[in-house]
C-alpha cells in the first residue's frame, strides 16, 4: 500500500481553517437572525433579508468550500509535493473574491441570492445598482479562478505521480491489473475524481457567470434563459457536491488512524467513485423538473440518477465506514466523532433530495422548505461536521486522545441543534411551507421559532468547536 512520503502544509492549512470556521459561525448567526425574522421573534426589513440571504448562502457555500479544498491540499500533499504557493494564490483570490461578494451585499444592497440566475442580476427593480451586481460576479469569478488554479496544481501532480488519470482513480484495479495493495490510497481516488468534475462545473460557471457580466453592460448581448439556467444549476450542483467529497478525505485518512486498520482501495471503492464523478454531472436536472420547456428526457435522466447517485455513497462510504468501525478499537475523540457524524450526516441528508428528485414529489415539494431541509443536513451535518472533525484531528495531541467532557458537551450541543433545526425544514417543507420568504404566515411561525431554538444549540456547539481550535493552534504544533 502506498503511504505518506511528504510533509503536508499544516501551517498554512490551519490558518485556511481558522478563517473557514469564524465565517461558519459568522454564517450561522445570520441564519438564526433570519429564522427569528420569519418566526417574527425579531424585525427585519425585507430587502436586508434577502441581502443577509444572499450572504448566508454565498458565505455558507464559499466557507464549506473552503474547508473542503483545505482538506484535500492537506491530504494529497502527504502523498505528492504540491507548490505550496499555489494555494496562497488560491486563497488570496479567494479572500479578494469574498471583499468583492460581501461589498456588493453591504453597501451594494445586492440581494438575488447566490445563485444569481439569470436575467435576475441585470433586473433588480431599483433594489441595486449594476454594479452592485457586477461585484457579485467579479467575487464568484475570483473565487472560481483560484479554484481552478488549485485543481491544475493537484490534477498534474497526480497525473504524473499515479501513471495518468486512469492510474489516479485506480482503473487498474477494476480490470484486474493491480491490486488494492497497488493502487493508490482512497483519498487519492476521491481527489482525482473531485477535481475532474469541479473543474469541468466551474469552467461552466465561469462561461455563464462572464456572460451575465457582458449583460450586465450590454444588455442586448443576451444568453437563452433555459440554457443560463442548465449553466447555473450544473455549476451549482457540482460545486457543492464537490465540497462535501473533498472533505471526505478526511475520514478515508483521519479513520485509520484511530483504529489502525488501513483503508484501501477496493476494485467496489474504485468503481463507485468512478461512478460518482459521472452521477455528480448528470444529476442536475432534478432542480429543473419544474421547468416544463426542458426536454422530457433531461427531466427522466433528472429523476434515475437521482435515485443511483445515491447507491455509491451508501454502499461505499457510509456502508463501508461501519464495516470498517465493527470490530475496529476505535478511540473516540471530538475529531473521530464528528467525522463519523459527517458520514452520517451525509448518508442522512441524500434521503430527502431522493425523494424531491421523483417528478411528481418535486412538482409540490421543490420550492418549500424541504429542499432546504435536505441541503442543511448535507451540509451542517455533513461537511461541516467533517470540517469541525478535521479542524479537531489539526491540534490533537499525539499522546492525548481523551473524548474530555467539554468536547463531549459541545458534540451532543450541536448534534442536538442539527436535527432539530434541520428537522424543523423538513416539517415545514411537508407543510408546504414556501422557501426563500422572508415573511411567513402566523400558521408557519411555531416551527421557525422551534428552528431559532435548535439554531442557537448549533451555534453554541460550534463556537466551543472554534474557540478549542484556537486555543490548540496557539498551544500544539503538528507536523
Amino acid at each position: 500500500m502506498i503511504k505518506p512520503s511528504h510533509e503536508p502544509h499544516s501551517n498554512l492549512i490551519k490558518f485556511t481553517m481558522l478563517l473557514a470556521g469564524a465565517v461558519l459561525l459568522l454564517m450561522m448567526i445570520i441564519g438564526l437572525l433570519m429564522r427569528a425574522a420569519q418566526g417574527d421573534l425579531i424585525e427585519i426589513d425585507a430587502a436586508i433579508f434577502y441581502q443577509l440571504m444572499t450572504a448566508h448562502g454565498a458565505g455558507m457555500v464559499g466557507a464549506a468550500s473552503l474547508t473542503g479544498a483545505a482538506i484535500m491540499w492537506y491530504f494529497v500533499s502527504r502523498y505528492v509535493h504540491l507548490v505550496q504557493e499555489v494555494f496562497v494564490v488560491f486563497l488570496t483570490l479567494f479572500l479578494f473574491g469574498v471583499l468583492f461578494i460581501l461589498g456588493s451585499i453591504s453597501l451594494g444592497q445586492f440581494g438575488a441570492g447566490w445563485t444569481f440566475l439569470f436575467p435576475l442580476p441585470a433586473i433588480s427593480g431599483g433594489a441595486w445598482e449594476t454594479g452592485a451586481a457586477a461585484a457579485f460576479i467579479i467575487g464568484l469569478i475570483l473565487i472560481g479562478v483560484g479554484f481552478l488554479l488549485m485543481n491544475l496544481e493537484i490534477g498534474r501532480k497526480l497525473i504524473a505521480a499515479f501513471d495518468g488519470i486512469g492510474g489516479a482513480l485506480a482503473w487498474p484495479v477494476i480490470s484486474g491489473k493491480a491490486t488494492p495493495d497497488e493502487a493508490p490510497p482512497p483519498a487519492i481516488v476521491a481527489s482525482m475524481a473531485t477535481i475532474i468534475f469541479n473543474t469541468i462545473g466551474i469552467v461552466v460557471g465561469a462561461a455563464v457567470l462572464v456572460s451575465s457580466l457582458i449583460n450586465l453592460y450590454v444588455p442586448s448581448f443576451e444568453v437563452d434563459a433555459l440554457l443560463a439556467k442548465n449553466m447555473i444549476y450544473f455549476f451549482g450542483h457540482v460545486f457543492i457536491n464537490a465540497t462535501i467529497y473533498m472533505a471526505v478525505v478526511a475520514v478515508y485518512e483521519i479513520i485509520p488512524e484511530y483504529t489502525g486498520k488501513p483503508w484501501k482501495t477496493s476494485r467496489i471503492f474504485a468503481i463507485a467513485w468512478s461512478a460518482i464523478l459521472l452521477f455528480v454531472m448528470a444529476v442536475y436536472p432534478h432542480h429543473l423538473l419544474q421547468d416544463t420547456v426542458m426536454p422530457a428526457w433531461a427531466l427522466i435522466m433528472g429523476q434515475i440518477v437521482s435515485y443511483l447517485s445515491g447507491i455509491p455513497l451508501l454502499t461505499v462510504t457510509a456502508f463501508s465506514l461501519c464495516i470498517y468501525l465493527r470490530g475496529s478499537n476505535i478511540k473516540w475523540d471530538l475529531a473521530s466523532a464528528l467525522l463519523v457524524l459527517g458520514v452520517a450526516g451525509w448518508s442522512v441528508g441524500v434521503v430527502p433530495a431522493i425523494i424531491d428528485g421523483m417528478i411528481s414529489v418535486n412538482k409540490i415539494m421543490h420550492n418549500t422548505q424541504w429542499v432546504p431541509g435536505h441541503f442543511h443536513i448535507y451540509l451542517l451535518l455533513g461537511e461541516v461536521a467533517m470540517s469541525f472533525g478535521f479542524m479537531a484531528y489539526l491540534i490533537k495531541e499525539a499522546k492525548s486522545s481523551e473524548f474530555q467532557m467539554i468536547d463531549k458537551t459541545a458534540f451532543g450541543v450541536y448534534l442536538a441543534g442539527g436535527i432539530g433545526f434541520t428537522l424543523m425544514f423538513l416539517v415545514s417543507g411537508a407543510m408546504s411551507v414556501p422557501r426563500r420568504w422572508a415573511v411567513h404566515a402566523e400558521e408557519w411561525m411555531l416551527q421557525d421559532r422551534i428552528a431559532t431554538a435548535f439554531a442557537l444549540l448549533v451555534i453554541v456547539g460550534a463556537l466551543i468547536f472554534v474557540v478549542r481550535y484556537i486555543i490548540g493552534i496557539a498551544t500544539y504544533r503538528r507536523t
